[in-house]
């Protein structure tokens, strides 16, 4: 039989021939059944995780309950509870509650961790031809707040 006439074969056809074509002398392994199809539920919608957008030092940060932030230095001790309430978002529960510029009554929980300072940046000034040049360095006072809660 040419390969063009296997080509032209039924498919049934085909794994006939290949199968008369293998020796007798070798077993074939047991077939195994076919995987039963597993039924794909419905896919559910994650429940939304509550989180508010608060501003501190000049910056702005979006945190939940939970969450490690590295922030400007704060006045206090490590291990004392803060109480931010420049919340300008407050998210998550289905609704979403936008200041203008601050949500009224929202406060985020949060303890100071630790203080450290940040890596030092290289401030280097130069002005060509004229024997200018000037190197300075700058590590940032921050510090880590861990978010106990959102109260909205």
């Amino acid at each position: 039989m040419t390969d063009a006439e296997k080509a032209n074969e039924a498919p049934e056809e085909a794994t006939a021939a290949t199968q008369e074509a293998a020796p007798a002398s070798q077993e074939t392994a047991p077939e195994r059944p076919a995987p039963a199809k597993r039924r794909l539920k419905k896919a559910e919608a994650p429940k939304p995780t509550p989180y508010a957008i608060i501003e501190t030092g000049g910056k702005q940060y979006r945190v939940s309950a939970g969450d490690r932030i590295a922030v400007e230095r704060l006045v206090g001790e490590p291990g004392s509870e803060i109480e931010i309430d420049q919340v300008l978002l407050v998210s998550g529960d289905g609704t979403t509650k936008i200041g203008t510029p601050v949500v009224d009554g929202a406060t985020v929980s949060a303890t100071i961790d630790d203080h450290f300072r940040g890596d030092k940046i290289i401030v280097f000034k130069f002005k060509a031809k004229k024997r200018y040049r000037r190197r300075t360095g700058h590590r940032q006072e921050l510090t880590h707040l861990v978010i106990n809660g959102i109260n909205a």
